[in-house]
């Protein structure tokens, strides 16, 4: 019911926003669009002073990132990908972006941790190409060559796909 009705308001002002678009002059649409415009600036200015401090949180970086186009050619997927790459690890305690020296792995890595790295899923089978295809579509995005502060990041991957490929065997 309640979808009906926002419906119907919708085509009620799209009628109401044409019959006025055909029976005004250029002038007057030219106008009134200059005017939206500056209104709508002046909104989002307003907006974007009142929300500045969550400006560069990582929801609006990944919103904005698909609009700049980046050396290694990232789409919001794979940048989404390598960020949930990223949480894994840190919530597995591998990766620490505070000390890069205390880095050290002193654990094993899990056989689970090493799937979810690899994004495989445990409980299937995968052959070594299976495996291998996942590595490098990861690797092509976090190879050192590419960005060499993902050293760590890169040999933590190898590590999970030696884990996977042991795990085959």
């Amino acid at each position: 019911m309640n979808i009906f009705f926002l419906t119907l308001i919708i085509f009620v002002i799209l009628y109401l926003i044409f019959n006025w678009f055909v029976k005004t002059s250029s002038a007057k649409i030219s106008k009134s669009i200059r005017i939206f415009t500056i209104a709508l600036s002046l909104i989002i200015a307003i907006v974007m002073a009142y929300a500045g401090r969550f400006i560069f949180s990582l929801p609006f970086v990944l919103m904005i990132l698909p609009l700049i186009k980046t050396k290694a050619g990232l789409t919001l997927l794979q940048i989404f990908r390598i960020w949930s790459l990223l949480k894994i690890l840190r919530n597995s305690g591998r990766f620490n972006f505070n000390n890069i020296n205390s880095n050290l792995n002193t654990q094993n890595m899990s056989k689970e941790e090493a799937y979810k790295i690899l994004n495989l899923d445990s409980k299937k089978k995968y052959n070594k190409d299976e495996v291998l295809n996942s590595y490098k579509k990861i690797m092509k995005k976090i190879h050192p060559d590419v960005s060499p502060e993902l050293t760590r990041l890169a040999s933590i991957v190898n590590e999970a796909k030696e884990i996977i490929l042991k795990d085959l065997v």
